[in-house]
């Protein structure tokens, strides 16, 4: 674009606009090569017309890859809810949910994690099943303060599922305990999301742990090893479509469960 600065009568093409001084000014080149400065504003000539040359518009704030945006412009969570609006740190809520280990947790935190710090809610370790009833002993649920709790393969007549029942009866209407039917959580994600068409069958005895990442052909000789391969499940999962509806139906029963209107 070629401008012509009216009142020196300098003519070249622009070169550059940068900010001096609090001041927007234009660089234009001649056909010598030779190039000025001016401020921004009115008297310049386009193509033989008046006009008033304005800094460029500040381009739109672009989102980061792999973030999911609505049709309307709006940023959506992994679970597939519309991101809210920043609103700084929120105070926890009483009620919570528990899980029964750390790469649960993870996993839950990574697709509803803004949902659950919108509304307040932690997500506590069970480290074991066989620890709820005497944690919930120390939380006091009452309906104002409400526990979510899910369990990792609770099939009927399971252990899980007596313990489950055993609490329910216990503190009605403040406890719900869900499980899903996956032997490990690591079974929730979608295989295909690791390239397999289904998990590997891992023979009794076997830790499942261990025996999945053999299958998959990767290191599972120590701890660090299913570390690391857990982490490198979990990255495969961008949204809550890389996740099996039987647990997605799960968590989102229990976060509903403990973010009724009254709760704490």
């Amino acid at each position: 674009m070629v401008l012509e600065d009216v009142a020196s009568g300098w003519v070249g093409a622009v070169t550059r606009v940068e900010k001096s001084g609090g001041v927007h000014l234009v660089e234009l080149e001649d056909r010598r090569g030779v190039r000025r400065s001016f401020p921004l504003g009115p008297g310049f000539w386009l193509e033989g017309r008046p006009i008033e040359a304005l800094p460029p518009r500040p381009a739109p704030a672009q989102a980061s890859p792999g973030t999911q945006v609505s049709a309307s412009g709006r940023r959506i969570t992994n679970s597939g809810s519309f991101a809210p609006a920043s609103s700084g740190p929120k105070v926890a809520k009483r009620s919570r949910i528990w899980v029964e280990g750390r790469h649960d947790a993870e996993l839950v935190q990574h697709v509803w994690g803004e949902d659950l710090a919108e509304a307040g809610i932690a997500v506590q370790l069970l480290e074991g099943v066989d620890n709820l009833e005497a944690i919930l002993e120390v939380f006091g649920p009452t309906d104002t303060a409400r526990a979510g709790v899910l369990v990792d393969h609770m099939v009927s007549g399971s252990k899980e599922s007596r313990i489950a029942e055993a609490v329910s009866a216990r503190w009605p209407g403040a406890v719900l305990v869900l499980g899903h039917p996956f032997v490990d959580i690591w079974q929730a994600v979608k295989p295909a999301r690791v390239g397999l068409e289904r998990w590997p069958d891992i023979p009794r005895g076997t830790d499942i742990k261990h025996g999945t990442l053999e299958a998959l052909g990767w290191p599972h000789a120590d701890q660090r090893d299913i570390a690391v391969g857990w982490k490198r499940i979990l990255s495969t999962v961008r949204t809550y479509r890389d996740l099996e509806p039987a647990l997605l139906g799960r968590v989102e029963e229990l976060i509903d469960f403990v973010t009724v209107p009254w709760a704490q």
